[in-house]
């Protein structure tokens, strides 16, 4: 006979009670039935557990080394119990997901959501959503990098998503906007809005106007519709992803050789859900954001190593 979990149930309830027929009473069973269940758990362990009288049952030796293990194994025992209940009745778990500003979190999230369900936090700080996948309080981040800057650092895992050139947007009415691509040096005298981030962007972008002989102007650092705004009444030039598709009145046009490029990256916790298949889904859902982009798929032909990652 293997030793189970109710004779520990037993002689904790004996020595809990001090009495075998406290015990009994306790447990529902008649006393002669528990005196002989408790003989059977002696001989399987092989000696006296109590000492009895008439004054009652004290543990042993062997019953006090038998009772500190039964102590510790029965509330373990519970606790797996009801972890497993609450586990096999809980909804499926879903993708918790971080992101900045970026061309592929609606399409992702509709993508995974046909699986699970899907929770999501958007910051402009890729500092913030990296600590909050470290933590664990996210599972995934959508953010990017500059395209010569190296991998973040830390505990995630990252994958490059693709590698994209930035283009920029101007008002219909822009003396540049006819043309097919623009040299950054024609756009020296101009004032220039971006959204905000905590990556090196901005110092990138000084750089590339550095390379094209001139210093940025103005540069507005603000939300999506101020930048779509300037760029409509034409206060700015809006630095803009490639894959992005302008609202009426303004125009994509892509910068010539491509000064300033940009990568999406997707990071994950080490016990992500799915890692391999959330990959998968966010290459395509940047794939299918290329081809809505006339201007950048057009881009794309005359332009190899850009795109979405094999």
């Amino acid at each position: 006979m293997d030793l189970e979990l109710r004779h520990l149930r037993i002689v904790r309830a004996v020595a809990d009670a001090g009495s075998v027929s406290k015990a009994a009473s306790l447990l529902g069973l008649a006393q002669p039935a528990l005196t002989s269940q408790l003989k059977r758990i002696e001989r399987m362990l092989g000696g006296a557990l109590f000492e009895r009288d008439r004054h009652g049952a004290r543990p042993t030796r062997l019953g006090e080394l038998v009772l500190a293990r039964a102590r510790v194994l029965l509330p373990a025992a519970k606790e797996l119990q009801e972890e497993a209940v609450r586990f096999a009745h809980a909804p499926s778990p879903g993708y918790r997901i971080g992101a900045t500003n970026g061309p592929i979190l609606g399409g992702l999230v509709d993508r995974l959501a046909a699986e699970r369900s899907v929770s999501t936090y958007t910051s402009w700080s890729a500092h913030e959503l990296t600590t909050m996948v470290e933590l664990g309080r996210l599972d995934y981040v959508l953010t990017g990098a500059c395209g010569d800057s190296g991998t973040p650092m830390g505990t995630l895992l990252w994958e490059t998503i693709s590698l994209d050139p930035v283009f920029v947007l101007l008002a219909v009415h822009h003396p540049l906007a006819v043309e097919k691509e623009v040299e950054l040096a024609d756009l020296a005298g101009e004032h220039w809005a971006l959204t905000p981030g905590d990556g090196c962007f901005n110092d990138c972008f000084a750089m590339a106007c550095a390379r094209a002989g001139f210093t940025p102007g103005t540069i507005y650092e603000i939300d999506v519709a101020t930048c779509l705004h300037l760029a409509r009444v034409g206060r700015a030039v809006v630095l803009c992803q490639a894959t992005h598709r302008p609202a009426p009145g303004l125009v994509v046009v892509p910068l010539k050789n491509a000064p300033l490029r940009w990568r999406q990256l997707l990071g994950r916790h080490p016990a992500a859900l799915d890692a391999a298949w959330v990959r998968v889904q966010a290459k395509q859902t940047h794939m299918e954001a290329v081809r809505r982009s006339r201007v950048y798929y057009d881009w794309l032909t005359r332009n190899a190593g850009f795109g979405t990652t094999p």
